[in-house]
C-alpha cells in the first residue's frame, strides 16, 4: 500500500501517555499512518493546516480551547477533514457540543483497537460512528424539554439585562451604541422568545431561569 493510499491521521490530546498509546497503536494497521500529534486546540489548528491530515484523533477537554472548539475551527477552515472526538467523559453537553463543532464521530476512550481502528476507515469516507454511551446522551438531551432562553442569540442577551436594569429602548441604544430600531427589533425577539406579555415579564422570567449569566 502506497503513502497516498494510507489515511493520514493526526492526534490532538494534552497526555503524553495518551499520544504514545495512540501512536503505538496506529503502527498496527497497514493503511493509517501517523502524521502529526498536537498538545492542544490550538496547537492541533496550527498543525492541521501543515499537515493536511484525512482523520483528527481529537481529545475534547484540554487546557486552553478544547477539543470542541478547535474542532469548529478545523472544520470551518477545511471541511474535508473529519475529526473523531475521542475522550473519557460522556457529558450531555459535550457529546452535543463536539457533534455540533463537526465532529463525525464520538468514542469513549475505553474503546478496543480494532473499533477504533474502523471507526477512523468510516470517518474518512464520511461514515459517524458513535459510542453507544454517546447516543444514550443524545437520546436522553432530545428527550428533555428545551430551557426557556435557549434560543437568545448574542446580541439579545446583551439587550436582556439592560431590559432588566429597567432601561427604556433609547438608553439600551446609547448604552450599546446601536439604533433604536434595532433595540425594538431585540426586544420584541426576546419578548417572544420567552413568551413574556410585557418588558417587566421578561425581566421576571430572566432572573427566575437565570438567563443574565
Amino acid at each position: 500500500m502506497t503513502d497516498q493510499e494510507r489515511i493520514r491521521v493526526m492526534i490532538a490530546d494534552d497526555h503524553s501517555v495518551v499520544r504514545s498509546g495512540l501512536r503505538f497503536f496506529l503502527l498496527g494497521f497497514d493503511d493509517m499512518e501517523l502524521v502529526g500529534e498536537a498538545e492542544s486546540g490550538e496547537e492541533a489548528l496550527q498543525l492541521c493546516a501543515e499537515v493536511q491530515p484525512d482523520v483528527i484523533l481529537m481529545d475534547l477537554v484540554m487546557p486552553g480551547m478544547g477539543g470542541a472548539a478547535a474542532t469548529k475551527g478545523i472544520r470551518e477552515s477545511d471541511p474535508h477533514v473529519q475529526v473523531v472526538a475521542l475522550t473519557s467523559f460522556q457529558q450531555e453537553d459535550l457529546v452535543q457540543n463536539a457533534l455540533q463543532a463537526g465532529a463525525i464521530s464520538y468514542l469513549l476512550k475505553d474503546v478496543s483497537a480494532d473499533e477504533l481502528a474502523q471507526a477512523i476507515r468510516s470517518a474518512h469516507v464520511g461514515r459517524p460512528t458513535l459510542a453507544p454511551e454517546a447516543a444514550q446522551a443524545l437520546l436522553h438531551a432530545a428527550s428533555q424539554p428545551q430551557k426557556l432562553g435557549y434560543d437568545l442569540t448574542k446580541r439579545e442577551r446583551q439587550v436582556l439585562p439592560l431590559v432588566v436594569e429597567g432601561l427604556n429602548n433609547n438608553e439600551i441604544a446609547e448604552r450599546l451604541t446601536i439604533s433604536r430600531s434595532t433595540v425594538r427589533f431585540h426586544v420584541s425577539n426576546i419578548l417572544s422568545k420567552l413568551d413574556a406579555a410585557n418588558r417587566a415579564e421578561a425581566a421576571a422570567l430572566a432572573v427566575k431561569y437565570n438567563l443574565l449569566t
